[in-house]
């Protein structure tokens, strides 16, 4: 692609990153922060008993302009490497139009990203963790994050040369069992953290995490579907004008 190509590719990605974002903050705000506020409401309940300290940021702005923002900045910001991605993408991982380009690389995205990563240190609420941990499980997730992301590139990589020989269907099977147990093989030796107190209501933590799961699903199935139809307008008009300068430069 000419630049002038990828910086419109990476402007509509970011747009379509900002939509995703806005979607994803509906979602999170009316399914999650009422996990959130039963959490709180335990975790103050607990600190009143041990001495609790002082808020330093409100609940209100915690709840509105702060998961607001961050959402946000997120959505933009892996709408801008998800562009650059489909940019290197487009035509190399098989002969896919722009709009099925962009929904793959929105779900092996999802699942890469996030639903790997979350199987082995899923989100925890407000309450639940051990506060002298959280650096060790934060460095482990985004290590989990890293290991699920370089395994899936070099699964493309390997399906594609061994596709020639195997057939892509025998390929795509080879290359997925080899992710499969890589990825197994990292839930088995890296550390894992049962810090869920056994007074922590199982069901609150089992819809918090599933509101997390929803706030992901929505943020990238909604940025498959609009990245794609933006590009598909972009791209597609752009090769249909090319074809008949084509054929007549040959004729």
């Amino acid at each position: 692609m000419n630049p002038i190509s990828v910086r419109a590719l990476l402007v509509r990605g970011m747009l379509a990153g900002l939509i995703a974002g806005a979607l994803a903050l509906v979602v999170a705000y009316f399914l999650g922060e009422s996990q959130v506020d039963a959490a709180i409401a335990l975790e103050e309940a607990h600190s009143h008993d041990h001495g609790g300290g002082e808020e330093l940021v409100s609940r209100t702005m915690q709840a509105t302009g702060g998961l607001a923002t961050g959402v946000l900045v997120f959505g933009v910001a892996v709408g801008g490497i998800a562009a650059l991605v489909f940019c290197y993408a487009l035509g190399r991982i098989g002969d896919f139009g722009p709009r099925a380009t962009a929904a793959l690389i929105a779900g092996a995205a999802l699942l890469t990203v996030y639903i790997v990563p979350f199987l082995k240190y899923p989100a925890n609420p407000p309450a639940v963790g051990n506060p002298d941990t959280i650096g060790k499980r934060t460095t482990l997730f985004f290590l989990m994050v890293a290991l699920s992301v370089l395994l899936a590139v070099a699964a493309v990589i390997i399906g594609k040369r061994l596709a020639p020989r195997l057939g892509n269907w025998n390929a795509s099977i080879a290359v997925v069992a080899g992710f499969v147990l890589l990825i197994g093989l990292a839930y088995a030796f890296l550390p894992s953290f049962d810090e869920v107190g056994k007074d922590f209501p199982a069901t609150l933590l089992w819809e918090f995490r599933l509101s997390t799961l929803a706030v992901q699903a929505t943020l990238w199935a909604t940025f498959g579907i609009v990245f794609g139809f933006l590009t598909e307008r972009l791209l597609t008009p752009a090769a249909r004008a090319a074809a008949p300068r084509t054929a007549s430069a040959v004729g």
